[in-house]
């Protein structure tokens, strides 16, 4: 509880300089605003342990807008993320997504999957076609071939940690007091899925080299736009 109470303050301290001037000691960029960011999302995001404190270097501008809108807004629910963002600005969320979006990042080695060979199909056939009985669309429909995301708000699949990745899926399939009431495709689409999938998904993405960047955003359908309507809705951001 006391390391709790200290993160929080030292999030707040950090980001206040949003509204406050900072400190003559202290330069008044972003630089240094977003240090409280990295307590928490930082490259140890990579170890199970953490996992659940999410990568957001690299990720497109629009989706880490969208998160940053939907905690401060109540449509998604984490305290410590709520508290911290209530009083900043669109605009300024907008500049923490795009300066966030432009980190480089180094993604993890590979980890091979313990997956059988039904297991591992079964998979492939989720990722790269779909199942129309069920009406799920391929999931590189929406995350791009190369599974790294689509511009201006749709996330990569891989470089995750299967600890992160199957705690999602959890989200999304059972709902939850972190996922409120965002009106959310994936949401939908994660609740069709069996568990059984959903295990093999979590331990299959990880097994994946991660490279390249997002999508366009012409790369996704017409018709797959219209179904993620709610978090394409993004027009403030640049990328």
């Amino acid at each position: 509880m006391k390391f709790f109470i200290f993160l929080l303050l030292t999030m707040i301290t950090g980001l206040a300089s949003a509204v406050e001037p900072a400190s003559s000691k202290i330069p008044d960029n972003l630089d240094e605003r977003i240090k409280p960011c990295i307590i928490c999302h930082r490259d140890a995001d990579l170890i199970d342990r953490d996992a659940y404190f999410p990568r957001i270097a690299g990720k497109p501008a629009g989706y880490l807008y969208n998160q940053l809108r939907n905690f401060r807004d109540g449509r998604r629910f984490y305290q410590p993320m709520a508290i911290l963002l209530e009083n900043l600005s669109d605009e300024y969320m907008r500049e923490i997504a795009e300066y966030f979006a432009d980190q480089p990042y180094t993604h993890p080695e590979p980890v091979v999957p313990a997956l059988s060979p039904d297991e591992t199909k079964s998979v492939e056939t989720l990722m790269y076609s779909g199942d129309p009985e069920r009406d799920l669309p391929a999931c590189s429909a929406c995350h791009g071939e190369a599974l790294m995301g689509m511009q201006p708000a749709i996330p990569g699949l891989l470089g995750l940690p299967h600890a992160y990745l199957a705690a999602q899926f959890g989200g999304w399939r059972n709902g939850g007091i972190m996922r409120g009431q965002i009106p959310d495709c994936m949401s939908e689409i994660a609740k069709k899925l069996t568990q059984e999938e959903v295990n093999a998904l979590a331990l299959w993405l990880p097994g994946l080299p991660a490279s390249g960047q997002p999508a366009g955003a012409d790369a996704l359908t017409p018709e797959l736009a219209q179904r993620c309507r709610t978090i394409l809705s993004v027009k403030e951001v640049s990328r």
